[in-house]
């Protein structure tokens, strides 16, 4: 295989897995707008899995039979716990493992990334059938493995730490909902597997910095007492970085700017209330120096109380 076409295919793979990667953490529970009760504990897992074969290069859509269908798989654990009606903390971690369908490169698995979320609802007003609440979120994820940044498009992560900050309102009438959010992602600096290198101009350092990024989603839809079915439209904008040329490698501190359509769906059996099953799908619709890939999760999860005799539903 031509070198140059293995060091493209490689770096930008990692720019899309990333992507992805952080959007599967981040579809959990901090993005929506269900709280757990005082002492109520949900734990659970979420299998997700995502693939492409055709990837904008800057503007330009391409594929590359070199490389074939990228398909990347996890399952995350998670715990959501009821500080207060009002306080929850949200820890999540996914096991991950990827293969490409062409080329000489072998897949990956392991453990990823770390996040940590504090999900607080400050204000909630009610009038008539509708109540409008503010929710504010802080995060933080950190890779948990010292797993090869620069093995791609086949690695784990892309091995930033991350700090997360979001704000949320969410409108309901009766059963009727809509909620939007808008995020700012901090991103640390990454170390690759070079001593140095080239974006826009040479660096003699294997240090990389990694430009922040934005996420804006809007969802709405029917938030019933056994079922909840949401549409989601997402953003996630790179702020800063550069486009991916035809004569030159990409990079992980490439612009990347995606914009995905899709649906989650929740549903928590009558007869065993502390049971609940989840699925979702989402396709990318728009895309810069990303894949243009199609999504989907399934999961189960266990709601309880901690120390507490009297159980509440979390849906009312």
């Amino acid at each position: 295989m031509n070198q140059n076409i293995i060091f493209r295919t490689k770096h930008f793979a990692i720019t899309v897995f990333s992507f992805f990667i952080v959007c599967q953490l981040q579809a959990q529970t901090d993005l929506d707008a269900i709280m757990m009760n005082k002492k109520q504990l949900c734990t659970g897992l979420m299998y997700n899995q995502s693939a492409w074969d055709n990837y904008w290069e800057g503007t330009l859509k391409r594929n590359n039979l070199n490389l074939g269908t990228i398909s990347t798989q996890s399952i995350t654990g998670g715990v959501n716990y009821g500080i207060s009606n009002k306080l929850n903390v949200i820890v999540n971690a996914p096991y991950v493992w990827t293969k490409s369908s062409a080329g000489t490169l072998h897949g990956s698995k392991g453990l990823q990334d770390l996040s940590f979320f504090i999900k607080w609802k400050p204000v909630t007003v009610s009038f008539k059938q509708n109540k409008i609440s503010l929710y504010l979120i802080g995060g933080f994820s950190t890779p948990l493995t010292n797993y090869q940044v620069d093995y791609l498009p086949l690695t784990l992560g892309i091995g930033s730490t991350n700090i997360i900050s979001r704000g949320m309102i969410d409108f309901k009438h009766q059963r009727f909902t809509v909620t939007a959010s808008a995020t700012y992602i901090w991103r640390s600096n990454v170390e690759i597997d070079r001593t140095s290198y080239y974006d826009t101009q040479m660096h003699l350092t294997n240090q990389v910095k990694m430009p922040d990024a934005s996420q804006y989603q809007l969802r709405t839809g029917y938030r019933g007492r056994y079922l909840i079915a949401e549409a989601l439209l997402t953003n996630w904008t790179t702020l800063g970085g550069f486009d991916i040329t035809r004569n030159n490698m990409p990079f992980p501190g490439n612009r990347m700017n995606i914009t995905t359509v899709g649906g989650n769906f929740k549903y928590t059996l009558k007869s065993y209330t502390h049971l609940s099953f989840l699925a979702g799908a989402n396709y990318t619709v728009a895309g810069r120096n990303v894949g243009k890939a199609t999504a989907y999760n399934a999961g189960a999860f266990y709601a309880f109380y901690v120390n507490k005799s009297t159980q509440k539903n979390i849906n009312n």
